[in-house]
């Protein structure tokens, strides 16, 4: 299926290879046989990949605080959205909701798709992403570079409804990572990133974090993130930072899960125009508020600091972590806090490390410059 798929001619028409699929007669035996070899197929990858780098920001170590960054990008597709597309197949393979040859669709147009494409090659069924008709060609390219299908809509608040159409009509399963991504990643533990979080820091002179800054798309993350601190007892507190257009930060200051917003988040993977099923504001300690400016001030910092050139959605987080370290140090605290690369930024190279871009979009980077600037050097924090 080609990246111009419209309504009007979509996987499910009568000369499309995924219908064909659904007449074939399987024994339950066979099939049994395909989910078994499917799960440990994803559980290798687990194996393979599960683990990634917790990386120690240069903070002066008399300060006697530390910053680390999780680096999800170290992912086979790249982000934080492997681990998340991961736990969605297993959730749903072992549901008995992927069957063999018929396809999974998904209503994403970023690195969900990337990675849910890579695990539908990998057990060896069709996969396809129901996205606006105004994503980038770069995107479409790397979800199709993993097997995919791109399925285009003129109107963005038909995605979710297309989506489950679409698989509806073509026997296949509709992943809808806004509603399971809370529930499909065990929290408990089993590699998870909370697991993986305390596990690697174990080692370090504040193996406990005092804080872990998340950011939201779904929301899973910070719910896996927030429980397991529960679940095992931990005086860890979780912050979620939430971009400039985004229900989740209205939605958790007001207790209200019918917030919406109605411009698109600028940073691109965070912040939703609704309150999504999977975000789970009571787990939670706190919530910011992140300008985009500050968001893309803190990766072109991190570029230059660390050597390494993340998307928006980490800067969202490094921002919201850096400011927590500085009031720590106003407070005469000691501890670690961490925070996670998220994706890395060669996806973003024509916005958020282009000066056309922004001036484009109408945002100043340079005063949020200079409040990171003056945290590195002094610890204090003069930013709002």
């Amino acid at each position: 299926m080609s990246r111009q798929s419209s309504l009007s001619h979509h996987p499910y028409d009568e000369s499309s290879p995924l219908v064909r699929t659904l007449d074939v007669d399987r024994s339950d035996a066979d099939y049994r046989a395909w989910l078994k070899e499917a799960v440990r197929k994803v559980k290798a990858d687990a194996n393979r990949s599960a683990d990634t780098h917790l990386l120690r920001f240069p903070l002066p170590d008399d300060w006697g605080i530390d910053l680390y960054l999780k680096d999800e990008s170290t992912h086979p597709t790249g982000s934080l959205k492997h681990r998340l597309a991961r736990s969605l197949f297993l959730h749903a393979l072992c549901n008995g909701w992927i069957r063999p040859g018929r396809p999974v669709v998904e209503a994403s147009s970023g690195s969900t798709a990337v990675s849910e494409a890579y695990f539908s090659k990998l057990i060896g069924v069709p996969f396809i992403a129901v996205m606006p008709r105004t994503t980038s060609a770069e995107k479409i390219a790397l979800i199709e570079a993993q097997g995919g299908s791109c399925h285009l809509v003129d109107d963005t608040r038909t995605l979710y409804e297309v989506s489950a159409r679409l698989a509806a009509e073509s026997g296949g399963h509709y992943m809808d990572q806004f509603t399971y991504a809370e529930r499909a990643t065990d929290w408990r533990g089993n590699n998870n990133i909370a697991e993986s979080i305390y596990h690697q820091m174990a080692q370090e002179r504040f193996p406990e974090p005092t804080w872990i800054v998340a950011t939201a798309g779904t929301g899973g993350t910070s719910a896996t993130l927030a429980r397991y601190v529960h679940y095992i007892g931990a005086d860890t507190r979780v912050c979620v930072a939430d971009p400039e257009n985004s229900a989740f930060f209205d939605g958790w200051v007001h207790a209200d899960p019918s917030v919406t917003c109605d411009c698109g988040s600028r940073i691109e993977g965070i912040g939703r125009p609704r309150v999504e099923p999977s975000f789970v504001p009571g787990a939670i300690d706190r919530m910011m508020k992140v300008p985009d400016a500050a968001s893309v001030a803190a990766v072109r910092m991190l570029e230059r600091v660390m050597g390494r050139k993340p998307g928006g959605s980490t800067g969202t987080g490094v921002w919201s972590a850096l400011r927590i370290v500085a009031e720590m140090r106003a407070a005469g605290e000691h501890g670690s806090v961490v925070t996670l690369i998220c994706d890395p930024g060669d996806r973003y190279l024509d916005k958020y490390y282009s000066d056309a871009w922004l001036a484009e979009q109408g945002l100043d980077i340079t005063p949020y410059l200079a409040v990171l600037e003056k945290v590195l050097q002094t610890g204090e924090w003069t930013g709002e």
